[in-house]
């Protein structure tokens, strides 16, 4: 017998209410969103408190606009999230369906998506109010981290995201028709836990570096070093863990049952290591340009 892990019994719903004949429900993964922004916005807030980690002494902004930027954070992040999913994942769907587009409790976010959100979001705060945008990206990549180790461990309570049919001892056997649609696995299929291999890497690892590096590296000092860590450490960690994630079921056909986005000839990449690829570059660039500016 093949050695896996039973999937945890943790609902979806930590609880939910009835009133007036509707149901309000609270999910983990709202929940996920709400603590990993909160805990990114006290990381932030904790930075621009430390004169001392910026260049020249000077914080990026004050802990009030800290606040005011974590708003416009906020409606970027749903916004770019949703609009990203639409337009990356499923976009023949969502035309033909407007209407779902609105339906964000039905699931359905990009995280590309998002961080193009956020960007274009910081660009106009700072912009509004002259605030040196490389430097406010650094303060947002800082506080980034907890939300996606939160939100990926959101996604395997969800049982979604999973990865590639694995025989390896820590594979899991997630529930459900699709999860245990294995047609090479005879019996129970087990798959590789994605998610928190994400978690581990995209929150947890590069989350301890990015704080290292700005509170023991003077990191902040050097505007775009702690932006194009982040970009580039995600950009590399989801290009890996693509090797072993699930494909999309909209790209997965007779002849590409890999689910990849662009091939040739059976090689190719997925639609995750596609949009990976410019974070890593521009990441690679900040760290460059950081470095020679110092």
């Amino acid at each position: 017998m093949i050695a896996m892990l039973p999937f945890p019994d943790i609902a979806p719903e930590i609880f939910s209410v009835n009133l007036f004949g509707a149901t309000f429900a609270l999910r983990w993964y709202a929940l996920a969103y709400i603590v990993g922004i909160l805990l990114g916005w006290r990381v932030a807030t904790a930075a621009v408190k430390r004169p001392q980690l910026w260049r020249n002494d000077t914080p990026v902004m004050k802990p009030g606009q800290v606040e005011d930027l974590l708003f416009w954070v906020i409606l970027g992040v749903i916004l770019g999230g949703r609009l990203g999913y639409v337009l990356f994942y499923q976009p023949a769907y969502y035309l033909s369906n407007p209407a779902a587009i609105l339906q964000l409790w039905e699931g359905g976010m990009s995280f590309h998506g998002g961080a193009l959100g956020v960007i274009l979001a910081g660009l106009f705060y700072t912009w509004k109010h002259r605030i040196p945008i490389i430097s406010t990206g650094d303060m947002v990549c800082l506080g980034l981290a907890p939300g996606l180790f939160l939100g990926r461990l959101a996604n395997f309570i969800n049982a979604e995201l999973w990865g590639r049919p694995t025989d390896l001892p820590w594979g899991v056997a997630f529930p459900g028709e699709a999860a245990q649609f294995c047609p090479d696995v005879a019996g129970i299929c087990a798959r590789h836990p994605s998610q928190l291999y994400e978690a581990l890497l995209e929150g947890l690892l590069l989350g301890g570096v990015l704080i290292w590096m700005a509170w023991k590296r003077g990191a902040l000092k050097m505007p775009g070093l702690i932006g194009g860590t982040f970009l580039a450490g995600y950009g590399a960690a989801r290009f890996a863990v693509e090797f072993l994630r699930q494909p999309d079921a909209q790209f997965v056909t007779p002849g590409n049952p890999l689910g990849l986005a662009w091939h040739i000839g059976g090689w190719g990449l997925t639609m995750g290591q596609i949009l990976s690829l410019p974070m890593l570059a521009v990441g690679i660039f900040l760290i460059i340009r950081a470095r020679r500016q110092a």
